[in-house]
This record gives structure tokens, C-alpha cells and sequence, in this order.
């Protein structure tokens, strides 16, 4: 069973950078899509990056575009988010999903959480200005 557990979050400044971590706790990630959804107080959670299972197609929200990049491990035991530029708006929970589809990787497919039959706990990111 695969049990995801989100790391590397905390405060930091407008302009820092932080490494979110997504590993299982039972089962591999190896055969799984990955991606980070987050959810700021009192919006709607909403997709941030995806990734697919071989590492090489990568997807990201225009408002994350250029300034996070997701990545997996040589394993592909664990999914990174790395955020560089960080902004106030980018303070939220962020999620980490996982997804054992086999559809069309396209955006839309990626965005959307019905996808998903894990998630993580969530681990706070706040960005102050």
C-alpha cells in the first residue's frame, strides 16, 4: 500500500528557494505518476507539477512555470519539487499525489485531482513578503 509522506517545507522569505521531498512508506513510486497540488487558505486546492513515471515529461502550472522545477530519483522512489523565487502567493499546503493511470499525459489529465488515489498529508509552505 502506497502511503505518501510530504517533506521539506517551513517559512521563508520572498525570493528564497525550498525542496519539497514526496516518498512512499509502503509501496514504490517507480509505476506511478506523481504530482504536487497545493491549497492556500480559503481557495481551492490546485495543481502545481506533475511528473511521469519514466522522469521525462514534466508539467507545471503557468503560475509556477519557469521558477519550480519537479523531479524523481534515479530509483524514482522519490519526487523533489524544487521552488526557487518564491513568492507570498506560493504560501499554501502543498500535496503530494500519485497516480497509477495509464492515460494521456496532457495537462488537463495531470490537473486534474479525480486522477489521483493517493495523497500525502500536505506540508506548509509560507512565504513571507
Amino acid at each position: 500500500q502506497v502511503q505518501l509522506v510530504e517533506s521539506g517545507g517551513g517559512l521563508v522569505q520572498a525570493g528564497d528557494s525550498l525542496r519539497l521531498s514526496c516518498a512512499s512508506s509502503g509501496g514504490t513510486l517507480r509505476f506511478l505518476r506523481m504530482s504536487w497540488f497545493r491549497q492556500a487558505p480559503g481557495k481551492e486546492r490546485e495543481f502545481v507539477s506533475g511528473i511521469s513515471q519514466s522522469g521525462k515529461t514534466q508539467m507545471y502550472a503557468d503560475s509556477v512555470k519557469g521558477r519550480f522545477t519537479i523531479s524523481r530519483d534515479a530509483t524514482k522512489s522519490t519526487v523533489f519539487l524544487v521552488m526557487n523565487s518564491l513568492k507570498p502567493e506560493d504560501t499554501a499546503v502543498y500535496y503530494c499525489a500519485a497516480d497509477s493511470g495509464v492515460g494521456v499525459g496532457t495537462l488537463e489529465y495531470y490537473s486534474a485531482e479525480r486522477h489521483y488515489e493517493y495523497w500525502g498529508q500536505g506540508t506548509q509552505v509560507t512565504v513571507s513578503s
